[in-house]
């Protein structure tokens, strides 16, 4: 393990990868994900729509410099996560390096989501981590060094750390330390936004939280009352009673349970609206990728949706349904849902299938990659085991290169050659939109029934169900109604057989 701002030490000291992080002590703006692409991306225009939102999210600002957290946290219970200068780490095996370092990039991009200031970023390469203090008792010891030397009160784990793994470091490096999962949870309780939302990201802190209690034994034992007896306790009290730790995760099942309800009743009325779309017979897409591919920025530039962009990594988590239409004239539907990251947090997948069902239940995926980032490779295949995950690997996909213009030709080669049909567009400049369209309109289903019919002019409701669900081949107004020839759908042939011939 290296450490590049010592470089008398060897090759086999702390490695600071974290090559943007030029000045350390330099406060990093909130919500950025500058540590994995270009600060251009950074600004929005006018294809994003009224970025209030955005605005709103700015207005309130973690300071730094104000932390209260205790020198030495081993003795510390209960702690808010108040993420102020943090030091990345992590472990990789042999011929791993490249995949650590853009994986600890991320892991920063999180941090400064989170409202965090990253100070320095350092890796251990090893075969697995120590199952005691995760790097290993000397390297947790140089650890705790670098910690002091740059004033860090927080350590960020690169994977999710097992309870016993926190605990016997925080008591070698004396500060906070936490992992990826508990950073990304932070980040979903701050932007989740809608009831359903936010009942999904307790569900999943609840289940993160559950089995990395800490008490005190046997503070708060209910014990029954009694003369002195047998040890000191008195008859009938020799069992030790509900401890407080016990009482805490009574509690928290109870809460869990409380939440799986809430989040079954938020599916009828999803349900309900599905329903009605397949009724009606209206064709749905799904925008799905990874997080700050630019799903949200290609939505709005797609259907000016106006839905919140931001420079951040799960800027968006609730899926936001728009209107659409082919360029013949037929309605679909853009459903636009949470980004993913790499090691998500499985509590997440879980918390969040029964919004990731609109994924399973749409007829195309528009999976959008990150052009721009250093392993799209990485992202796709990460995306690809969720959708397996949720039933939705077999649907169709489109695969899309968002932010080409920060792409250069040989990037560009080396992409096509990842993908070979790929589509490139900018929600940015617009380059590639319109291609888009008409890919998406091609791929979406054909209505299957050919129809002769001619419907009288009372029942135009007809005509505009034609126009609007179906391919309309050719239309002739006539004295007795409207001579129409068309491909619909099933439901829609059946209403129009009176006036077939």
């Amino acid at each position: 393990m290296t450490k590049a701002t010592d470089e008398t030490r060897t090759d086999e000291m702390l490695d600071r990868v974290l090559a943007n992080s030029t000045t350390r002590t330099e406060a990093r703006v909130f919500g950025s994900a500058q540590a994995l692409q270009n600060a251009e991306t950074a600004t929005y225009g006018n294809h994003d729509g009224d970025q209030w939102d955005v605005e709103d999210r700015h207005a309130l600002r973690r300071v730094g410099g104000l932390s209260t957290e205790l020198e030495d946290v081993t003795e510390v219970e209960y702690r808010q996560l108040r993420l102020e200068n943090v030091v990345l780490v992590g472990v990789y095996p042999q011929g791993a390096q490249a995949d650590a370092e853009n994986s600890l990039r991320e892991l920063a991009a999180l941090a400064e989501t989170a409202g965090a200031v990253v100070l320095d970023g350092v890796l251990q390469r090893r075969p697995h981590p120590d199952p005691a203090t995760y790097l290993g008792r000397g390297k947790a010891q140089e650890l705790k060094k670098l910690v002091a030397a740059t004033g860090a009160d927080t350590v960020i784990a690169d994977s999710e750390l097992a309870p016993s793994q926190r605990r016997a470091l925080e008591d070698v490096v004396k500060v906070k330390v936490i992992d990826r999962t508990t950073v990304i949870l932070d980040i979903f309780s701050q932007h989740a936004k809608s009831r359903e939302g936010k009942a999904q990201v307790e569900l999943a802190q609840l289940e993160y939280l559950l089995p990395r209690l800490r008490g005190w034994g046997d503070s708060m034992s209910r014990q029954a009352g009694g003369q002195v007896g047998a040890g000191g306790a008195g008859m009938g009290s020799r069992g030790p009673g509900e401890t407080k730790i016990e009482l805490d995760r009574r509690r928290i099942r109870t809460r869990m349970a409380m939440l799986r309800r809430q989040i079954r009743d938020f599916t009828p009325a999803r349900e309900a609206k599905r329903a009605e779309r397949k009724r009606n017979t209206i064709p749905s897409v799904a925008i799905t990728g990874y997080t700050n591919a630019g799903k949200s920025s290609l939505l709005n530039a797609l259907t000016s949706a106006g839905v919140l962009v931001e420079n951040a990594l799960f800027a968006t988590l609730d899926a936001t349904v728009r209107r659409a239409e082919t360029h013949d004239g037929r309605v679909y539907t853009f459903t636009d849902t949470v980004g993913f990251v790499r090691n998500l947090p499985h509590q997440l997948v879980e918390a969040f299938r029964s919004t990731l069902e609109e994924v399973a239940d749409a007829d195309i995926l528009v999976h959008v990659v990150d052009g721009s980032h250093p392993d799209p490779a990485g992202q796709l295949q990460t995306v690809r085991d969720v959708m397996g995950d949720v039933g939705a690997r077999e649907l169709p996909e489109i695969v899309v290169f968002n932010k080409a213009d920060l792409i250069s030709e040989d990037e560009r080669l080396v992409l096509v050659g990842l993908e070979p049909h790929a589509r490139f567009v900018s929600s940015r400049s617009g380059e590639g939109i319109e291609e888009l369209r008409a890919a998406i309109d091609e791929a979406l289903p054909k209505p299957a029934v050919e129809v002769h019919a001619l419907i009288p002019y009372e029942r135009g409701e007809l005509v505009a169900a034609v126009h609007e669900t179906g391919i309309l081949i050719s239309a002739e107004h006539g004295e007795q109604g409207t001579e129409i020839h068309a491909h619909v759908s099933e439901r829609l042939a059946a209403e129009m057989a009176p006036f077939a011939h």
